[in-house]
């Protein structure tokens, strides 16, 4: 078993005492990372503690006010960014990439950059784009300033419609969100049907049986899900266009996000809540946080955690909701019709006649994203098995290794977690060969949301 070089809550916690001790406007030279965060990022610089004084507040908000009519900013008028260079606050780079993702004058965006790099102390010629800055501040846990959230909701709100509901206080670290490049997809539950201009759900999706799917060969990848005997194939092609379904299975009530920056097919229970909740519909905001879609419930404005399937904003929030996950298994149709025979499988119209192949195309170079450092005990988009064990810890199993490991016999097992073949797949089950919801992510994805995370060896 291994665990991570350092511990980030241990580094947060030491923080947490440095500020007690020496008050609020202490510098926190933030110094206590793993080595391989410091060879590959550099040293962070150092980061005030509270609240920006008027002088740079007012500074900020001027900026953002500008950001939103770019056509009123006089390029010679650079008063505002020297005041932000001169702050030597860092944390005010979280608002200015903000500004960055939707800045469309090139003189001011410039200027954006110059700013960024003077206050982080990084070369101005080694960012060329603003998930470059991101990066470094991921690495480096940046904190935001306080108020930075009132910045960040006007930004954005100003250029995309339907995010006004959105950009509230919650359980949810905002100055990691980023705009995935895509609308909201705000449509109501059961009219999927009607086009959008966003990544369009599908909700109670038509499907087949397997003998009328002759247009999907055998060695296409599916996403396998099967609900008390009854079973169904999600072809990555379609997922790949749709990114979210809401269906029923077994008599069960699924949201199922596909992330496909981050290689996450999940499965969660949507139904059996608490008394007065209404069934989650579930949407792509198209916000990213550490490259993972950001999606929400369409019928109470709650976001959810999309990894963790936890609420993060909103009434489920307040109820402290925590979806439970069905296990996914990835393979191939030809192995999982084999062993499913009565399957059903979504049909071929809902991919709109699109076919991305986005893992070996836009992706195959990793993460198009801003994820920050990433644990180095793996490659970074090494597929792994995610689980949790019923102690609450999560283990990820090296998918590679543990297939030829269990293809040879051998018993692979993690606390109450055991690991079987199944259709050509991976399945974690309990002691008692119950569904613990396991599911397959990229290296980067599960290790960063769950930080703790053990790793299997061999």
């Amino acid at each position: 078993m291994s665990s991570l070089p350092l511990s980030r809550s241990f580094f947060a916690a030491a923080v947490s005492a440095f500020v007690m001790l020496t008050g609020p406007s202490a510098q926190a030279q933030t110094t206590d990372l793993p080595d391989y965060v410091i060879a590959e990022f550099g040293t962070p610089p150092a980061i005030p503690i509270g609240a920006l004084d008027a002088d740079l507040q007012s500074a900020v908000n001027r900026l953002v006010r500008i950001s939103l009519d770019q056509n009123s900013w006089d390029p010679s008028d650079t008063g505002d960014f020297t005041t932000l260079m001169a702050s030597e606050d860092p944390r005010v780079v979280w608002i200015l990439t903000d500004m960055l993702r939707f800045t469309w004058r090139p003189e001011f965006g410039a200027q954006l950059i110059d700013a960024s790099t003077t206050l982080m102390g990084i070369d101005r010629l080694e960012i060329q784009h603003s998930s470059e800055l991101i990066d470094y501040m991921m690495a480096w846990d940046m904190p935001p300033y306080p108020d930075y959230l009132d910045n960040k909701r006007a930004v954005f709100t100003n250029y995309i419609d339907g995010w006004e509901d959105i950009f509230v206080e919650g359980d949810i670290d905002w100055h990691l969100v980023q705009w995935g490049g895509v609308n909201i997809d705000a449509r109501p539950f059961g009219r999927t049907d009607e086009p959008c201009n966003c990544i369009p759900a599908a909700d109670d999706p038509e499907v087949s049986t397997a003998q009328e799917a002759t247009w999907l060969s055998d060695d296409a990848i599916v996403f396998g899900i099967t609900i008390n005997g009854e079973s169904r194939a999600y072809p990555r092609r379609i997922m790949e266009v749709r990114e979210m379904v809401n269906d029923t299975l077994g008599g069960r009530d699924l949201g199922i996000p596909y992330c496909t920056l981050c290689g996450a097919m999940q499965a969660y229970f949507t139904d059996e809540l608490p008394v007065g909740v209404e069934r989650p519909v579930l949407r792509t905001s198209g916000l990213l946080i550490r490259s993972n879609k950001v999606m929400y419930d369409i019928t109470s404005g709650s976001v959810f955690d999309t990894f963790l399937g936890h609420a993060v904003t909103g009434p489920l929030a307040d109820i402290d909701l925590q979806l439970d996950q069905a296990t996914v298994i990835t393979t191939d149709w030809g192995t999982w019709k084999e062993t499913h025979p009565d399957t059903t499988v979504l049909v071929e119209s809902l991919a709109l006649g699109r076919d991305f192949d986005f893992r070996n195309g836009r992706d195959a170079n990793g993460p198009i994203f801003p994820v920050g450092d990433v644990d180095p005990r793996l490659p970074v988009q090494e597929d792994v098995i995610g689980v949790l064990t019923a102690s609450g810890t999560p283990v990820a199993f090296q998918r590679s290794t543990a297939m030829v490991a269990l293809q040879n016999g051998q018993t692979i097992a993690f606390e109450n977690v055991h690991l079987e073949l199944d259709a050509g797949g991976i399945r974690a089950v309990g002691d008692q060969g119950e569904d613990v919801g396991s599911h397959q992510a990229f290296w980067f994805a599960w290790s960063q949301f769950h930080p703790e995370t053990e790793l299997w060896a061999r």
